[in-house]
């Protein structure tokens, strides 16, 4: 299961979460971002009760304030590394 998941963080708590956040197996990558979201984190789990787990986790994280989630269905291109 794949998806993206859009944080909003208040305060200066950036840097902290998102060091957080990079500890952790299941997040691919984290993006820094403008506009409504501070953070986009992409997160990669084997079944849908881990991805739930891992959102759980995240909106735990003291200083998020909101966050939005996307399951990707299907990818049509990928990046070329």
């Amino acid at each position: 299961v794949r998806g993206l998941m859009m944080i909003g963080i208040e305060g200066r708590g950036t840097d902290r979460i998102t060091r957080h956040l990079g500890t952790m197996a299941e997040v691919r990558a984290v993006h820094s971002t403008n506009g409504r979201w501070d953070v986009i984190v992409e997160i990669g789990t084997e079944t849908l009760e881990q991805f739930d787990a891992v959102l759980a986790r995240i909106r735990r994280l003291d200083g998020i304030n909101a966050s939005e989630t996307n399951l990707l269905l299907k990818t049509r291109k990928a990046a070329i590394s």
